[in-house]
């Protein structure tokens, strides 16, 4: 969360003159509503379920560059998804970056009901990074770098 992953993505995409997808914008367009009200409604669970399946319908596309939901690899299915025919890259930040990129969104229902902010996202890192590692073929910090720098870096590993 905030590593990332649309702004590189949206920006991989046009240099590799692919089209880009992002799994939640693609729930909110299919749901027609916002990611919080799925939360609110349906619970962490019901939004999981639905991001599986959005996972699923978007690797059947080909040759596309897909960013995905930071709990996306919470899964086991998403993960075995993940490693299919796909080329992963693994964007992290400090969390003092996360923390500054993230406090101005309204988006991030992992974040609106936390208390300590900062720490929540310590505790999602922790929780997930193993699971980040598992699937990615390439692992780039982008902490302070600048966007062009980090996409040079992956086209390079694509090689």
């Amino acid at each position: 969360m905030g590593a990332g992953k649309t702004s590189v993505g949206r920006q991989l995409a046009l240099a590799l003159n692919r089209d880009f997808f992002d799994s939640d914008h693609e729930i909110v367009e299919r749901t027609g509503v916002a990611i919080d009200y799925i939360f609110d409604v349906e619970g962490e669970a019901g939004f999981r379920i639905r991001e599986t399946q959005m996972l699923k319908d978007l690797c059947k596309i080909p040759n596309i560059i897909i960013a995905t939901g930071g709990g996306v690899v919470i899964s086991p299915e998403n993960r075995e998804l993940l490693k299919q025919d796909s080329f992963v890259v693994y964007l992290f930040s400090s969390i003092r970056q996360l923390v500054k990129r993230t406090k101005a969104s309204k988006s991030r229902p992992l974040l609106e009901k936390s208390d300590d902010p900062e720490q929540t996202l310590r505790d999602l890192a922790a929780a997930r990074e193993g699971f980040y590692r598992e699937v990615a073929d390439v692992v780039i910090d982008t902490t302070g770098k600048r966007l062009q720098a980090v996409i040079t870096k992956i086209k390079q590993a694509m090689v």
